[in-house]
């Protein structure tokens, strides 16, 4: 997930963590929230040890083996149905069913890390939340003998590789009534966030053309690499027309480049986000023809493909206003306008799908520490980012469970779904 382009909001080291307590206003059923945390409090070590043993062996994306082994194993010995492999090589899915029937809850587990900086973007405290998340579920459905199911999807490549997207493209997540994940970004650990976040629609464009002797006869070559920089240029000029919410920004590559030879090849990889998959569309001819005018002025041929893309996401309100009253009530402050809101992520196409909650939550870091610097991969593995990760399940756990409980909830949740489709465009 890329940064979020909000102004960092640092936890200072010397605050006491005990110090931050919610506002103690009435929650839906007390004494299922009591179960809940205690169980999660008595995984509390476990989770730890696993975080950090995810943190320390940093896996990029499809390739998250390492991950998906020791999750898998987690999981088998605390009592669910495990499926390695799922759909994906270094997927799995999780599943604990109490009695017949009943509704489900989905839940989701990322595991990949970035290139160069490992899990700068604290992949290992979303994979445990996750599991807490799973675990408590498990436990109030046993303890009060509910009917309903637990879904856990371990999720591999978010960074840069869709495969939420994919997941629910073979029908990983049908049958969920909704699902929730959570994220850390920067921020003191009492802080939760509700915000959206960018839709994204990645473009590659490949320039071939002609090589020659740079200084004996340049004149016989076609420069792929002078039609990328123009390219970048042209994006650079358009960006002054473009809304103040578009982010346009990629990189160019290329193959076989020496200074004496005309470059026959060159690619670049772009992002176009908005906040909405709607404005991003919208965006794209205009990002398109400043690729084709490169190709014009420089005598290459192009050639553009889609490579990646996601929805924002779309925060189910009835799902997140009882997120909010259970951290509000036990935790501490929910933001609803910065958070993750810059970033972009494939849990956006889930949203769009099916119920689905997303909260942000803060974890302390450095200045400049935030998402995607060897930092805030630092500030994962703390153990104030433990706690904060903790807590933010507890108060996803209680979401769960509420719409496992309490049929006028789910029948709500399932309403604000319809409400929101309209809003967008979908009916």
């Amino acid at each position: 997930m890329s940064s979020t382009g909000a102004p960092d909001i640092i936890w200072r080291p010397e605050t006491d963590l005990q110090s931050f307590h919610g506002d103690g206003k009435a929650i839906y059923e007390p004494d299922l929230f009591d179960a809940i945390d205690s169980t999660i409090e008595s995984l509390s070590d476990e989770l730890r040890t696993l975080s950090l043993d995810i943190h320390d062996h940093p896996e990029l994306k499809w390739e998250e083996h390492h991950a998906h082994d020791v999750l898998t194993d987690f999981m088998a010995k605390h009592g669910f149905q495990v499926k390695q492999h799922y759909i994906l090589p270094t997927a799995w899915e999780a599943t604990f069913t109490q009695g017949q029937g009943g509704p489900t809850i989905g839940v989701n587990s990322e595991m990949d890390a970035l290139p160069g900086v490992g899990h700068a973007c604290g992949h290992n405290l979303i994979a445990i939340a996750g599991v807490a998340v799973a675990c408590a579920v498990k436990a109030i459905l046993e303890k009060k003998n509910i009917n309903g199911k637990v879904v856990l999807l371990g999720t591999p490549a978010e960074e840069g590789g869709r495969g939420k997207v994919v997941l629910l493209e073979g029908g990983a997540y049908e049958g969920m009534d909704a699902c929730v994940m959570c994220h850390p970004a920067p921020g003191p650990p009492n802080s939760a966030s509700l915000s959206s976040s960018l839709a994204l629609k990645g473009l590659q464009v490949e320039y071939t053309g002609h090589t020659a002797h740079a200084a004996l006869a340049p004149w016989e070559g076609q420069n792929a690499l002078d039609a990328a920089v123009a390219a970048h240029t042209n994006i650079g000029l358009l960006r002054q027309q473009l809304k103040p919410n578009h982010r346009v920004h990629g990189i160019i590559e290329g193959r076989d480049w020496a200074p004496n030879i005309v470059p026959d090849y060159a690619k670049l990889l772009y992002y176009i986000r908005s906040e909405t998959w709607a404005e991003v569309l919208a965006a794209v001819p205009r990002v398109e023809n400043c690729f084709k005018a490169a190709a014009l002025a420089t005598g290459c041929k192009i050639d553009v493909k889609p490579f990646h893309s996601s929805t924002e996401l779309r925060q189910n309100k009835a799902l997140g206003d009882e997120f909010a009253n259970v951290f509000e009530s036990k935790y501490g402050s929910i933001d609803r306008k910065y958070g993750i809101a810059g970033a972009s992520t494939d849990f956006g196409d889930i949203t769009y799908a099916l119920p689905a909650l997303h909260p942000g939550f803060g974890i302390p870091t450095k200045p400049n520490g935030g998402n995607h610097t060897r930092e805030f991969a630092a500030s994962a593995a703390t153990i104030e980012a433990h706690k904060a990760t903790l807590n933010v399940a507890k108060a996803l756990a209680a979401v769960g469970v509420r719409l496992l409980t309490d049929e006028g909830f789910l029948n709500e949740v399932k309403k604000t779904f319809e409400e929101d489709k309209k809003i967008r465009g979908d009916v």
